[in-house]
């Protein structure tokens, strides 16, 4: 199968491209590099042994993606991974937001039905789910467009737009899947998540403290409602995730399907942290801070669904997922830009 990543480039994408040549498929990469570095490329070439086609192109550009495709194609897929993630920046740049998360979806689907390609998967978010009593979130639990920012209002409007789309097309086959909290990396240390200045999510804000370039790590709440008093969260590994989007693509049918990506198992704020300095052997210093607007207490899946009809699970535990990030930690310090491309 031949299939196109957007945003392959990307901390989900570069892993994504990994597992899809290793199972014997080609990956063609499409990714403008605004948030992330053609090293990763270089690297995902070096971890395959072979050389993956990419080209510097923003998804948001329809005639840019159209003289790719002619380029480099055809495509039996497309994997589309690229868009903008930081929550609290999606707050204070909401029309970047939409414009690109699902102006560029658009432009994919679009893609999609100019160029004949079957099978679409989209990069989606746990964060679309809305009740907290319907936890663990099952696929069918309540979503809505009442959500706290426009980052998870973008995600959400794309999976409606991919539900119209599917009207019209029903012999496509299009699948939404739903992260939870990626962590972890490739046991190479050669490819991880490199976010570009101050990290948002958690892991990456650890790892920096644990290497000593942040001095500690501030812990939003304590207050909660659950056995340490943090917030609860399904971390899972960047490598079982990649290998969902394998899953899902090989497993794709006819009409439109959403999945659940993580482990089920909620992990708390100081478990992970816990977690981290067993595997860095090094001190990891806290500091209490209040809640911040918008978190929740808890937020975790049932990952039933993609056992039974994909076959996939998550493998790794979060012990193994602090390891293989510690590795990408300390060969990579400043991330893709220790080396030149």
């Amino acid at each position: 199968m031949r299939v196109l990543l957007t945003g392959g480039a990307g901390y989900i994408g570069a892993h994504t491209a990994v597992e899809l040549i290793a199972a014997g498929h080609e990956a063609v990469i499409f990714d403008d590099f605004s948030c992330s570095s053609p090293v990763a490329v270089e690297r995902i070439n070096e971890i395959t042994g072979t050389t993956v086609p990419f080209r510097t192109i923003d998804v948001t550009d329809a005639d840019a993606v159209r003289a790719g495709i002619v380029e480099t194609g055809p495509f039996d897929a497309i994997i589309h991974l690229a868009a903008r993630k930081a929550i609290g920046e999606s707050v204070a740049k909401p029309l970047e937001y939409y414009a690109n998360n699902v102006g560029s979806t658009i432009v994919m689907l679009g893609a999609m039905a100019e160029h004949g390609i079957d099978t679409f998967l989209f990069s989606g978010t746990g964060t679309v789910y809305t009740h907290p009593e319907d936890l663990p979130f099952v696929e069918s639990s309540r979503t809505g467009v009442d959500l706290p920012n426009p980052y998870s209002k973008s995600k959400k409007m794309c999976e409606e737009v991919m539900v119209d789309f599917s009207r019209t097309a029903p012999e496509k086959k299009l699948i939404g899947l739903r992260y939870f909290n990626p962590i972890g990396a490739h046991e190479s240390g050669l490819i991880g998540e490199d976010p570009q200045g101050i990290p948002n999510n958690l892991m990456p804000i650890v790892a920096r403290v644990a290497a000593g370039i942040l001095p500690q790590v501030s812990v939003f709440g304590r207050d909660y409602d659950t056995d340490d008093g943090t917030a609860l969260r399904d971390y899972i590994h960047v490598v079982d995730l990649a290998k969902g989007h394998l899953a899902a693509i090989e497993h794709a049918e006819p009409g439109i399907a959403v999945f659940n990506l993580g482990t089920g198992r909620p992990t708390s704020v100081l478990e992970l942290i816990d977690a981290f300095e067993v595997a860095s052997g090094r001190p990891i210093p806290t500091v209490d801070a209040p809640r911040r607007p918008g978190d929740a207490q808890a937020t975790y899946c049932l990952p039933d669904k993609a056992q039974e009809q994909l076959g996939w699970r998550a493998e790794f535990d979060t012990a193994r997922a602090c390891a293989d990030y510690w590795r990408w930690q300390e060969r990579n310090p400043a991330g893709y830009r220790t080396h030149s491309a």
